[in-house]
């Protein structure tokens, strides 16, 4: 009869968490030191590889080109003279800071020829950043595949 006054042990069902927040804690300080180094940079907006081209009713973006010889267009701003006139930096920067103030919705684009210096490029990317453009296109061409 001593066996029927034996209280039975019921099986534990709690989950020990400690493991899970032990990882997290390791995650968070794994992100915490890489998320600077991550966001360094010039921010871009790179289009997809099967990106659909632009709006024919949509507003012309300002498309700011980088010749071989490291000189700067603007074209699609009609208020400019010629679009085929080489602009020094400061120049470009008036005449996109004075769309930008128009139409703060104006779309910006890069073209930049296939052997101008990336240095060039990037400088063009930074001062379009400078100038409070949120993003900004890369233009191409089509290779037909």
């Amino acid at each position: 009869m001593m066996t029927a006054n034996r209280k039975r042990r019921k099986p534990v069902s709690e989950i020990n968490v400690v493991p899970y927040i032990d990882v997290m804690l390791v995650l968070l300080i794994i992100f915490m030191v890489t998320a600077p180094l991550i966001t360094q940079g010039v921010k871009v907006d790179l289009p997809n590889a099967n990106a659909e081209p632009l709006d024919a009713e949509s507003k012309p973006p300002i498309i700011v080109s980088v010749d071989v010889d490291g000189q700067y267009y603007v074209s699609s701003l009609a208020d400019y003279n010629n679009p085929n006139d080489p602009l020094d930096i400061e120049t470009l920067a008036a005449r996109v800071q004075a769309q930008l103030t128009l139409d703060p919705e104006t779309r910006i684009m890069v073209n930049g020829d296939g052997g101008v210096s990336y240095n060039q490029v990037v400088r063009l990317m930074v001062l379009l950043q400078q100038l409070g453009v949120d993003s900004v296109g890369l233009m191409t061409e089509d290779t037909g595949n």
